[in-house]
């Protein structure tokens, strides 16, 4: 198979957005100020199994429709909101992709691939905190006590959920894989 995005790849890019809308819309445990979602393990899941930029798109192509369908809509800042699942993406895309062509990829790794999982969470809330400062500055939605004053409890819920996804993902992305269904 090339490198290039080709028909099946978009097609599976398409199939794993929508599982994201889908599960950021449907499944989400609240606890307090603590909203947990499986919404990233399509993210995680296309990282494992076809790398870094399968991954982004999944997450780019999600995320936007979530920013569309979620009350949001379009506004200035829309592209910004994008960025942070991209990264998660990106992150564990370009691990796993590291590991590919070894006897034991990523999924094999169960402490490895927890570690990737949660540097990529917390890459993924440095950059959220990011686009909030740059929304914030840009809009003057939020104050700098919100921006910056919730960044550690952002990143322990991160931690959280990463543990909470990699469970899940790191044994599915192996059976997939024992089934063929994963880039060579």
């Amino acid at each position: 198979m090339s490198k290039k995005l080709n028909t099946r790849a978009l097609c599976r890019v398409a199939m794993l957005a929508a599982l994201y809308v889908l599960l950021n819309n449907t499944i989400a445990i609240k606890a307090g100020n603590l909203r947990i979602t499986f919404a990233s393990l399509p993210v995680v899941l296309s990282a494992l199994l076809f790398g870094p930029l399968e991954s982004a798109l999944t997450a780019l192509v999600g995320e936007f429709i979530n920013q569309l369908i979620g009350g949001y809509g379009i506004t200035a800042t829309t592209g910004l909101w994008l960025i942070p699942p991209a990264v998660r993406g990106v992150v564990i895309g370009i691990a796993a992709a590291a590991l590919r062509r070894t006897d034991r990829p990523l999924e094999r790794r169960p402490v490895l691939g927890y570690a990737v999982c949660i540097l990529a969470a917390l890459c993924t809330t440095i950059s959220n905190t990011a686009v909030i400062a740059v929304d914030a500055w840009i809009c003057h939605y939020y104050s700098r006590a919100y921006v910056f004053g919730e960044l550690l409890y952002r990143l322990g819920s991160g931690v959280l959920i990463a543990v909470i996804i990699a469970s899940a993902a790191l044994p599915i992305a192996a059976l997939l894989r024992r089934q063929g269904l994963a880039r060579a």
